[in-house]
């Protein structure tokens, strides 16, 4: 249950500008993230465009941003995330149910010689790893990302990382409520 109660839509007028942008961004949804996030308007306004930015504003495939996005939420246990991109979201950018199973373990998975994860994406995936378990990344493990991926994709991957390990954490000390079954994977 959340620790601050999410706002409706009609508790201020003043609010209409803001939930209409978002609304429009989010097919016509008012998720429950940003009904906790209009209690403070400014917030919800730059949440709502940074993440619109990093995810559909990047030369990230949309696969590897959902692969990321996956296995950091499974690191830090939030099911509001999980919910939101398992299986809709995942799958519309070409997951399996398979891939979004393993995620919760990748390195089982990874292993095998016809492999759930290419090597790009096993990358990504330390990358992601080392990000969200600590404030270091190993030189081994950038050392596999700079392999693989040219200095712009770098910086995404970062912010992308970064962006949704914040998100966890907001989301996890606010204890959101998972959407409604009709805005799920929006």
């Amino acid at each position: 249950m959340a620790r601050i109660p999410l706002l409706e839509e009609t508790a201020d007028p003043g609010l209409a500008g803001v939930i209409d942008r978002i609304r429009r961004g989010r097919s016509g949804a008012l998720l429950n993230v940003y009904r906790l996030l209009l209690h403070s308007p400014a917030l919800a306004q730059t949440w709502f465009e940074h993440n619109s930015a990093v995810r559909f504003q990047t030369v990230l495939t949309g696969r590897l941003r959902e692969i990321v996005i996956i296995r950091i939420a499974h690191l830090n246990a939030i099911p509001y995330v999980l919910s939101q991109h398992v299986p809709a979201l995942a799958v519309a950018e070409g997951l399996t149910a398979d891939e979004c199973t393993a995620l919760e373990d990748w390195r089982t998975f990874a292993g095998d010689p016809g492999g759930l994860f290419d090597a790009r994406e096993r990358a990504a995936l330390a990358y992601a790893e080392a990000m969200t378990l600590s404030s270091h990344v190993p030189d081994d493990v950038f050392a596999a990302v700079r392999e693989r991926f040219d200095d712009r994709e770098i910086v995404e991957l970062s912010v992308l990382c970064g962006t949704y390990i914040m998100h966890n954490r907001v989301m996890n000390a606010l204890g959101i409520d998972l959407e409604p079954e009709e805005n799920r994977g929006r």
